[in-house]
């Protein structure tokens, strides 16, 4: 599996494009905005040839969905989300034009993504984990073959997703670490909505926050 990372928007937010030698690939929290940010991400994908088959969100924050309705019409793809959050989805469009994007479109879910589940593209098969907290509906992606995870707002190096926003909890993203990120192996690369990767190992001995 590889993965490619475009930080896009206001918010540096991270898309990432995981594909392998099928060239089947999905996108995962895709948040180009302008027309630039829409172009760089389609270029890549008909340089690469890939073949874009599922849109999947870790959580609904309007960083990381500003380009679902994007993506959805351009690849005729479905978006898959954890249903704990289609209310977070469907609340960006009351809030998106505060934060500076008056042209943002809506998108709804049209699969429901579950705890422990394993979502196939290609030769590549992903596990859902639930990790609430962020989000009430926040999920993760983890690739075990390869020992990677897009966490999403979860975990960042030396930091974690804030708990002051609408549904947040810092006692249940405390318990989504512990029990679900932590518990990979040390080696996993954790690949966050925000910022450079770190390492599962790495935050376990030195996050601030929370640590093993």
């Amino acid at each position: 599996m590889q993965i490619k990372v475009f930080p896009f928007n206001a918010f540096s937010e991270n898309t990432y494009i995981l594909y392998d030698d099928t060239k089947e690939a999905v996108i995962i929290d895709p948040g180009c905005y302008t027309e630039e940010e829409q172009e760089t991400l389609q270029d890549f994908i008909e340089a690469e040839g890939l073949k874009v088959v599922a849109l999947l969100n870790t959580h609904a924050h309007v960083d990381h969905v500003l380009g679902n309705a994007f993506v959805k019409r351009t690849y005729g793809v479905k978006l898959h989300l954890h249903a704990d959050d289609y209310p977070t989805l469907a609340s960006v469009d009351e809030y998106a034009g505060m934060w500076g994007f008056e042209n943002y479109e809506p998108a709804t879910a049209d699969e429901t993504l579950t705890d422990g589940q394993e979502f196939t593209f290609g030769e590549t098969t992903l596990k859902v984990l639930f990790v609430p907290g962020h989000c009430p509906g926040h999920v993760a992606f983890y690739h075990d073959d390869s020992q990677q995870v897009i966490g999403g707002d979860c975990l960042f190096h030396r930091g974690i997703g804030r708990t002051d926003l609408p549904g947040g909890n810092i006692m249940k993203l405390g318990k989504s670490l512990r029990e679900k990120l932590y518990m990979l192996p040390d080696e996993t690369i954790v690949y966050p909505g925000h910022g450079l990767t770190t390492t599962i190992g790495e935050e376990k001995a030195h996050n601030p926050f929370i640590r093993k």
